[in-house]
């Protein structure tokens, strides 16, 4: 994939395919846009992402944002694997319907550790969610690399 400023990220192609028939792919998300700072991540809201009071899901807001974030941590560390072992989310407003972009950045990174954070927004840019990631960086490779 292509980032803004023309160069690429020969990861990505790899981390897309692996993604296949994952949970990543059945909550229907796809990345937008992606530079070097930066990864946009969209959904558009589904039924089975609606809680029993017909608003967008906190787990689902978690998830995608989790997963924002996860990648922007992953292009930043390529052929390491890395897991999530903190996010703390905040819930602003709730929606029903429409589409979610959800925009990712690192904030700090060491050795070991790399944090994020990342909002999620309606289309019209009203806040949903945000949260922030902590990430452990492993020293073994990725499966499949």
């Amino acid at each position: 994939m292509e980032h803004a400023s023309g160069g690429s990220f020969p990861d990505l192609e790899r981390l897309e395919r692996a993604a296949k028939n994952t949970f990543w792919d059945f909550i229907g998300c796809e990345i937008v846009d992606i530079n070097e700072k930066q990864v946009v991540v969209t959904f558009d809201i589904q039924p089975h992402h609606l809680n029993l009071i017909g608003i967008l899901h906190g787990g689902m807001h978690a998830s995608v944002i989790d997963s924002a974030m996860g990648i922007i941590v992953m292009l930043a560390r390529p052929g390491v694997s890395v897991v999530t072992v903190g996010l703390n989310m905040n819930y602003v407003a709730p929606s029903s319907e429409g589409r979610v972009l959800v925009s990712a950045e690192l904030i700090h990174s060491s050795r070991k550790l790399i944090t994020a954070q990342a909002y999620a927004r309606k289309e019209n840019g009203d806040l949903l969610a945000f949260g922030t990631g902590t990430f452990r960086v492993l020293d073994k490779p990725i499966p499949g690399s």
